[in-house]
């Protein structure tokens, strides 16, 4: 974005068209528990932005709550200009443009591979068949998993089963991925194959929002790294900002325990 100027009048009047996802002051409770404490954050088109920190920070609640699978109890969020619709038509129409992977795949057991991907498009897109089996099909090659099309997905590993539901997601043409810990139910052998198909997806240009604990991935993929600590944004920087000088205590205290394993 650099080399880029806006006269001050000409920003104020509207927010950037570049921001796709804007949360302001949100916050968010389980019972007694302050979840989501005034986060602010604005995800520009084409960005990937890694959410890392502790556990029981906050980082999957501020995924979930993008596409409303979390309600919030106060602030706002947007997605490409409009405000999060509450419920119904509106809500699934907007689940369709926010993709989401989650930790444990979420499959439909009963349907082969290839439905699981052509669902979405026949469901809410309303696609023809022939169309959403073609793309179906192309978004399989696309992460590898072609050849798996008619099996069900109990007949695959764990990383084809997520390569899957990337496809799933892609298949909906997407405006942003939300990724909530996708590698973390897998065999280790089987995390480097999720993460190059996110990595490539990354060079290709889409808005990714992704919760991890893969610092290798976050090191090379993101635009931004988002550090969270019992329910705030402690800081966010560039990955070579972020791992190579943080500034605030708790992110050096969580990197000095997770880089030095």
């Amino acid at each position: 974005m650099s080399g880029v100027s806006v006269t001050k009048g000409a920003e104020d009047a509207a927010p950037a068209a570049n921001d796709l996802v804007v949360l302001s002051n949100v916050n968010k409770h389980f019972g007694a528990l302050h979840v989501l404490q005034d986060i602010d954050l604005t995800i520009a088109r084409g960005e990937v932005v890694v959410v890392i920190g502790p556990s029981g920070s906050g980082k999957s609640t501020l995924c979930r709550t993008i596409n409303r699978l979390e309600t919030i109890d106060s602030g706002a969020i947007s997605i490409d200009g409009k405000p999060l619709p509450e419920e119904g038509r509106e809500l699934a129409r907007l689940r369709a443009d926010v993709g989401m992977v989650f930790q444990s795949f979420n499959l439909f057991a009963h349907k082969t591979v290839l439905e699981n991907v052509m669902l979405g498009q026949l469901k809410v897109r309303k696609t023809d068949k022939k169309a959403a089996e073609d793309k179906a099909r192309s978004l399989l090659d696309r992460v590898g998993v072609a050849t798996q099309a008619d099996k069900y997905p109990a007949q695959l590993s764990g990383g084809q089963q997520q390569r899957v539901a990337i496809a799933r997601a892609l298949a909906m043409d997407p405006k942003v991925i939300l990724f909530d810990e996708p590698t973390s139910a897998l065999d280790p052998e089987m995390i480097n194959e999720v993460l190059d198909v996110m990595q490539q997806l990354a060079r290709d240009g889409m808005t990714m929002v992704v919760v991890t604990h893969e610092m290798g991935f976050a090191r090379s993929a993101a635009n931004r790294v988002v550090f969270m600590a019992d329910g705030k944004i402690v800081e966010e920087a560039t990955p070579d900002q972020f791992f190579s000088n943080p500034r605030s205590d708790r992110a050096k205290d969580f990197l000095s325990k997770i880089l030095h394993h």
